[in-house]
C-alpha cells in the first residue's frame, strides 16, 4: 500500500479507503489510486486484514452431494447473497456421511470462515457448539440441526408428501407405494409421515410391503419397486421420495406393461417434457433464505434461533393423473 500511495501521490490512508471501499475520496483521486494498483499489480493481503478486523469475509456451505441437481440452484443462491455482502463462498460435500460432514464443517471453521450453512448428514451437531459460541454464525438448511438449537430453513416435506398422496387418492388409487431415502434423514421421515397421514385421512389401508426406505442407489430402488409391482396385490401408484428415486422409478416404469401413476418429490430436468407430476421445492429460495438469515446474524442481529418452513407446490403434468389400471 505504501508503494501504491507513492506511485499515486497520495497518503496511505487514502489508499486504504479506496481498497476497502470507504467514503471520503474524490473520483479523480480514486481513479489515480486504481490506476496505480493496476500498474503495480497490488493485491490486498487478506491474512493481515483478518488479523486486523477479525473477519475473513468468507462463509462455508456443507452440501450433501455436489453432483445432485437439487443443490445447484441452492448453492448458486447462497453464492449470490454472499457476493452481495462482499463475501467468498467455500463449499464441499459430505456425501451423506455424518463423519465427513463434521470433518468438513470443522475444517471450514479452522480456516476462520465467518459463518456456516449446513445441509446436515448427521443428527448430532453438538460438535459445533464451541464454534457457535466463538462467533461462527450457523444456519441449517433442508434439514434441522440435531441436539442443538440453531436456525433452520426447511421445505414443508410433510405437507408436500401429504398433498402428493392425496392427489393420487383423488384419482382413484388405493394401493400407493412410498419409496424414500434413508429413514434417519429428516426429510425422508417427514415425507413418509405425510404419506401415512394422507392415507389415514382417506381411510386407505397401508401395507408394510408398499413402503420402502433406504439407499437411493438405482439397484435398491429398482428392486423395491419390482417387488411391489410383482406382488399379488400390485401397487397402482408410486410416491417417489426425492429426485433420484423419481429418475429410477421413471426408467423402470418405462418397461412396465401396465400404466402406474407417479408423483415425484422434487422437480427434475425434463419432467415437463416427460409429463411427470411433481411436488416442487424452491431450492433457490431455500438457499437465499438461509444465506440472508446467516448474514443477518453476521450483521449483529441477536434473536432466538428460528425454524423457517417454505411451502412446496404440486405440479400436475400427467403421470400423477393416471387412473388405476384395475
Amino acid at each position: 500500500m505504501k508503494d501504491v500511495a507513492a506511485h499515486a501521490g497520495v497518503g496511505l490512508k487514502t489508499v486504504s479507503r479506496v481498497v476497502n471501499g470507504e467514503p471520503g475520496v474524490t473520483p479523480d483521486t480514486e481513479r489515480r489510486v486504481q490506476e496505480s494498483i493496476e500498474s503495480l499489480g497490488f493485491r490486498r493481503n487478506d491474512s493481515a486484514r483478518v488479523l486486523r478486523k477479525g473477519r475473513t469475509a468468507s462463509v462455508g456451505l456443507v452440501l450433501e452431494d455436489l453432483a445432485d441437481p437439487f443443490y445447484g440452484p441452492l448453492s448458486r443462491a447462497v453464492e449470490e447473497v454472499a457476493r452481495a455482502h462482499g463475501a467468498l463462498l467455500i463449499n464441499g460435500s459430505s456425501a451423506e456421511d455424518p463423519g465427513r460432514e463434521q470433518e468438513l464443517a470443522l475444517a471450514l471453521c479452522a480456516r476462520r470462515v465467518d459463518g456456516l450453512i449446513v445441509i446436515p448428514a448427521g443428527d448430532d451437531h453438538r460438535y459445533l457448539e464451541p464454534e457457535i459460541r466463538a462467533g461462527v454464525a450457523t444456519v441449517f438448511v433442508d434439514r434441522p440441526a440435531g441436539r442443538i438449537e440453531a436456525d433452520a430453513v426447511l421445505s414443508d416435506s410433510f405437507g408436500g408428501a401429504r398433498a402428493g398422496t392425496a392427489h393420487l387418492l383423488a384419482h382413484g388409487h388405493r394401493r400407493i407405494a412410498f419409496i424414500g431415502d434413508q429413514p434417519r434423514i429428516h426429510t425422508a421421515a417427514e415425507r413418509l409421515r405425510g404419506y401415512r397421514a394422507a392415507m389415514e385421512d382417506a381411510g386407505a389401508r397401508i401395507d408394510d410391503s408398499w413402503v420402502s426406505l433406504g439407499s437411493t442407489a438405482p439397484e435398491r430402488v429398482r428392486g423395491a419397486l419390482a417387488a411391489m409391482l410383482d406382488a399379488a396385490e400390485p401397487v397402482t401408484a408410486v410416491l417417489a421420495g426425492n429426485n433420484r428415486v423419481t429418475v429410477t422409478v421413471v426408467r423402470h416404469l418405462a418397461a412396465h406393461v401396465r400404466p402406474v401413476a407417479l408423483v415425484g418429490f422434487d422437480d427434475i430436468e425434463l419432467a415437463d417434457l416427460l409429463g411427470i407430476t411433481v411436488i416442487a421445492q424452491d431450492a433457490a429460495a431455500l438457499g437465499r433464505t438461509a444465506a440472508e438469515r446467516l448474514f443477518r446474524r453476521l450483521d449483529g442481529v441477536r434473536e432466538a434461533p428460528a425454524r423457517v418452513t417454505l411451502e412446496t407446490r404440486l405440479i400436475p403434468r400427467g403421470s400423477g393423473e393416471l387412473a388405476p389400471a384395475d
